[in-house]
């Protein structure tokens, strides 16, 4: 896994941004709403949004932790890409944007048309 295809991935999803932030960071958005932010560093690191009812779950992995400064809203960080195949990656990237859709109004929503 590397940074391109993260961007392949997250940009098939309708009505998705990507921006730097941070200095470093390419961060993907639906409505400008994170919903995916990985390092143009190395090592590769990607977070995304996980449901909040397996945020300690996907925390507890191996290769996981919580991500800083984003935990909070249920965020977890990948430090070892190798942990998921590319089919998980995809599901999980897609699950993320979904949350995040979810939490968009319906007016915001009907503006991206999605």
């Amino acid at each position: 896994m590397n940074v391109e295809i993260i961007r392949k991935i997250c940009l098939k999803f309708p009505a998705t941004t990507e921006d730097i932030k941070w200095g470093a960071d390419l961060v993907f958005s639906v409505g400008d709403k994170m919903f995916c932010a990985t390092s143009f560093e190395q090592p590769f690191k990607c977070s995304f949004k996980v449901p909040d009812d397996a945020f300690d779950e996907w925390s507890a992995k191996e290769g996981f932790i919580p991500a800083p400064y984003l935990a909070r809203a249920k965020w977890v960080l990948v430090s070892n890409e190798a942990r998921l195949p590319k089919e998980e990656w995809q599901a999980l990237l897609k699950q993320s944007y979904n949350l995040v859709v979810r939490k968009l109004t319906k007016k915001q929503r009907s503006l991206l048309q999605i």
